[in-house]
């Protein structure tokens, strides 16, 4: 089961990353249309996923790693929330170099997390069984409500990112 989990995990990691690069290309070249478009699927993507990390995932790691990494863990999701909303609106807009440089920067910003918590799969490994069972429970669940990222942190998050 563990094996199944990091196979998984690291598929939805390589997805993220994948979109992230490519909308950085996407700003790279002006081409907001297109980045407004791989914002929708990088949200649709990761609105389960960071649910299911927070909800379920994370709380079983705190035995192994102590919640204040943890803690840290869900400051890198409120980073990526944040980022996410600034991208979207630089997306909608007639792009300039300055509006380029910050969206490079968000994207920048968020694409550690991403590497870094694939790297998580390994201690996952050492769960119970039960306990790796109810991750991929909560991240079937997750997924049957189909919420995006920002519409997730909007409505069901129990931290959401509130940006001025």
């Amino acid at each position: 089961m563990s094996e199944a989990f990091s196979t998984m995990f690291r598929d939805e990691h390589r997805q993220v990353r994948d979109g992230l690069l490519d909308l950085s290309t996407a700003f790279g070249e002006r081409e907001g249309k297109r980045a407004g478009e791989l914002l929708g699927r990088i949200a649709a993507l990761t609105g389960p996923h960071f649910r299911y990390e927070e909800e379920s995932m994370y709380p079983l790691l705190v035995q192994i790693f102590g919640p204040e990494y943890i803690d840290a863990l869900i400051d890198d999701h409120d980073v990526a929330i944040a980022g996410a909303r600034r991208l979207v609106e630089l997306a909608g807009t007639e792009l300039d170099d300055a509006d380029v440089e910050e969206a490079q920067r968000l994207i920048r910003a968020i694409l550690p997390h991403v590497s870094d918590c694939d790297g998580l799969s390994i201690m996952v490994e050492r769960l119970d069984a039960a306990d790796v069972a109810e991750i991929f429970a909560a991240r079937e669940r997750t997924l049957d409500a189909d919420l995006d990222l920002l519409t997730w942190d909007d409505t069901v998050r129990t931290r959401p990112v509130l940006v001025a």
